[in-house]
């Protein structure tokens, strides 16, 4: 190695670095605008005004604002599913309804502290904006803690030997699709209820932070553990101690 490859490559980090803490701060200064604006309003000329750089040369890090906005959702998938992974992590593998407890609670908790990145992955849908298939991984870390819980459910019942209800053949065709994509080898019944689990949780969670509950559950925490204990009833999810 000549002397001077050492120095070129420690330019290279120092450079890499550079770029890498700037790129932290526009994603801040967009998520500011998130809260302060809307997904909808979110600007590369606002959000280079606000770190006082040249508008021309925000584009050298993000080349649209779609791009821009496509950071923000990876980064709002990540921090949402890295929550759920590591509540989810500290219950014991037996324990599938303290599992299923562990993700609805930290995903609350995360969506409470997070309501405008909330509102831009589980919100409405910012016009104009088609997101790329980078988002598609991302988005999976928190249905993929499901699909597992519905496996452990499965062969829960394989043991006890439960037959499953069939569903209609036009659910059992889209159910279908949806296994495909999934990648998931559970009955189409206990798909179905996975199904009804995961709108309930994303349900209730829009309706508290969208202010639904405004007048009735203004307070919901009850209302969530019970409404989450319930749909944990409903999918069998039991100690297998």
């Amino acid at each position: 190695m000549s002397e001077s490859e050492p120095k070129r490559s420690a330019a290279v980090g120092v450079r890499a670095r550079a770029r890498a803490e700037l790129v932290a701060e526009i994603t801040r200064s967009a998520r500011t605008q998130l809260a302060e604006h809307g997904a909808a309003a979110l600007s590369l000329r606002a959000v280079s005004r606000d770190l006082g750089m040249a508008s021309s040369a925000i584009y050298r890090y993000f080349s649209s604002r779609d791009a821009l906005l496509t950071a923000l959702i990876i980064e709002s998938y990540d921090s949402l599913g890295a929550a759920c992974e590591a509540a989810e992590a500290l219950v014991d593998r037996g324990d599938l309804l303290g599992r299923w407890r562990a993700v609805c609670h930290a995903a609350r908790g995360w969506a409470r502290a997070n309501p405008h990145e909330y509102a831009l992955i589980y919100g409405s849908p910012v016009p104009g904006y088609a997101a790329p298939d980078d988002t598609i991984d991302p988005a999976t870390r928190v249905p993929v803690l499901l699909l597992a819980l519905l496996a452990d459910v499965a062969a829960q019942r394989e043991e006890r030997q439960v037959e499953p209800e069939p569903v209609s053949p036009l659910l059992a065709t889209q159910l279908q699709a949806m296994r495909h994509v999934a990648e998931v080898d559970v009955d189409d019944r206990l798909l179905l209820e996975g199904v009804g689990a995961w709108t309930l949780l994303f349900g209730l969670l829009n309706f508290e932070l969208f202010g639904q509950f405004a007048n009735t559950f203004d307070d919901a925490d009850e209302l969530f553990g019970h409404q989450v204990d319930a749909a944990g009833t409903r999918l069998g999810l039991i100690p297998t101690d």
